[in-house]
C-alpha cells in the first residue's frame, strides 16, 4: 500500500495505533477520521495517569459517538465545554416516545441525523436509547471535559429536569446484564459438559470456574488473565480431609479498585484444581493463561477476546439444555451473590470477593434472594 504524506488523519490513526497494546480499537481508521487531534492527546494523558482499560474503552466508544452526533446534528465537531443547549439536544435526540413520534415525525432524533449515524455503524436500535446509556455518555462527557482542564454544565437543573421528565414520560423495564443468574445448581450443569476431556473441555472448565469463584469475575479480566497474576499460597487446613490448594489472582487497578488501590482475590479448592489442569494440559509457563483452541487443538499464543467468554458460557447453557439466550458471563457475577445469599454468607464477606463497592447494589441480590425464600413469600 502506497502511503501518500502523513496527512492528519493518517498521523492520528498512527497515534492511535500506538496505544493499542493498551486501548484496543477495532475501528482506529474511522476513528481517527472522527477524533481531533486534543481527543487523541486526551486519550493519551488519560492512559499515563493509569485509568483502568476498560473505561478507557468506554471512554473512547462515548466519545467516537458523541463526536459522530455532533458531525451529524449540528456540522460540526464537539464544542469544548459543551453549552447547556447541546447537551439538551442530545437528551432530546436521544430519550423520546414512540408514541409522540407517531403523531409527530419531528419528535426525536431527526431522520437525517439518524440515517448518517447508522450508515456510520453507530446506531443500531430502531428506539429511543436506554436511559443508562444516555447518562452514561453524559458522564464520558463531562469526564473527558473535567480532563481537558474546562468546567462543563452536566449537573444543571435544566438537564436533570430534562432527563428526569424524559425517563419518566418513557418508562422501560429494567433489565439485567443477564437474563438468569448462573447460581451452583446451574454452574454444576455447564461444569458437567466439559466432561469429555478435551482441551476446550479443560480450558472452559477453569474458566467457569474461576470466573464463579472470583466472585464473578468480569469476561475482560478473566480473559485477560496473565501467569505473572498469579500468586500460590499456603494450603487451607481443612478438618476430616487434605488440604486445599490456595491461590491468589492480582487483578491490579479494576472498575471499582480505584487508582490507588489493586485488587486482590483468593480461590480455594476446585478452581485451583481446575486452573492447574489447564495450565498444565496446554503446556502454558508464562504469558496468557486463557487462550483460543482451534478445531485442530492448537493453542494460540494469544489471550482470547473477552467476548470468546460471553460465548463459552451461551455454549455450555446451550449444551447443558438450557435456554443460552437467558444466560451471559454477567450471569456469573449476579450468580457468585446470589449463590451466596442462598447459603447464609454473610454480605460484607461476598462482597470482599467479589469487589462490589456499592451494598445498594450488591444487597439486591440478597433481598432478592430472601424475599423468595421468606415467609412474606409464602402466605399460602
Amino acid at each position: 500500500m502506497t502511503v501518500i504524506g502523513r496527512n492528519p488523519v493518517t498521523r492520528r490513526a498512527e497515534e492511535l495505533d500506538t496505544i493499542a497494546a493498551v486501548l484496543p480499537l477495532d475501528r482506529r481508521d474511522e476513528l481517527a477520521d472522527l477524533l481531533t487531534d486534543q481527543d487523541v492527546e486526551t486519550l493519551r494523558h488519560l492512559i499515563n495517569e493509569g485509568m483502568g482499560e476498560n473505561t478507557l474503552r468506554a471512554l473512547t466508544s462515548d466519545l467516537a459517538y458523541l463526536q459522530a452526533w455532533s458531525l451529524a446534528a449540528t456540522g460540526a465537531s464537539l464544542p469544548w465545554p459543551a453549552p447547556e443547549a447541546m447537551l439538551l439536544k442530545f437528551v432530546a435526540h436521544h430519550l423520546w416516545q414512540p408514541d409522540q413520534r407517531d403523531i409527530d415525525p419531528c419528535h426525536g432524533m431527526p431522520a437525517d441525523v439518524e440515517q448518517r449515524l447508522r450508515e456510520q455503524r453507530f446506531l443500531r436500535s430502531s428506539g429511543p436509547h436506554a436511559p443508562d446509556t444516555v447518562r452514561r455518555r453524559l458522564a464520558s462527557w463531562s469526564t473527558l471535559t473535567k480532563w481537558r482542564g474546562l468546567t462543563g454544565v452536566f449537573s444543571s437543573p435544566a438537564l436533570k429536569s430534562a432527563i428526569r421528565l424524559a425517563v419518566r414520560a418513557t418508562p422501560r423495564p429494567q433489565k439485567r446484564k443477564s437474563a438468569k443468574a448462573i447460581t451452583g445448581d446451574v454452574l454444576a450443569k455447564m461444569l458437567a459438559t466439559c466432561s469429555m476431556g478435551s482441551l476446550r473441555d479443560v480450558r472452559d472448565q477453569a474458566i467457569l470456574m474461576i470466573a464463579f469463584a472470583s466472585g464473578g469475575g468480569r469476561r475482560s479480566e478473566i480473559a485477560s488473565l496473565r501467569t505473572e497474576q498469579l500468586t500460590i499460597e499456603p494450603p487451607i487446613a481443612v478438618e476430616g480431609g487434605p488440604p486445599l490448594p490456595s491461590l491468589a489472582i492480582h487483578l491490579g487497578r479494576t472498575k471499582t479498585s480505584g487508582a490507588e488501590h489493586e485488587d486482590v482475590v483468593y480461590l480455594t479448592g476446585r478452581p485451583v484444581d481446575a486452573l492447574n489442569a489447564w495450565l498444565a494440559a496446554a503446556r502454558i509457563e508464562s504469558g496468557s493463561i486463557f487462550r483460543k483452541v482451534d478445531r485442530w487443538g492448537n493453542v494460540s499464543k494469544r489471550a482470547m477476546e473477552p467476548g470468546a467468554v460471553n460465548q463459552i458460557v451461551k455454549q455450555r447453557a446451550d449444551m447443558a439444555g438450557l435456554e443460552p439466550g437467558e444466560f451471559s458471563a454477567h450471569g456469573l457475577r449476579s450468580g457468585y451473590l446470589t449463590e451466596a445469599a442462598n447459603r447464609g454468607i454473610p454480605l460484607p464477606e461476598a462482597m470482599e470477593q467479589s469487589r462490589h463497592r456499592s451494598a445498594q447494589q450488591a444487597s439486591s441480590y440478597y433481598n432478592n434472594a430472601t424475599r423468595r425464600s421468606g415467609r412474606a413469600a409464602r402466605m399460602l
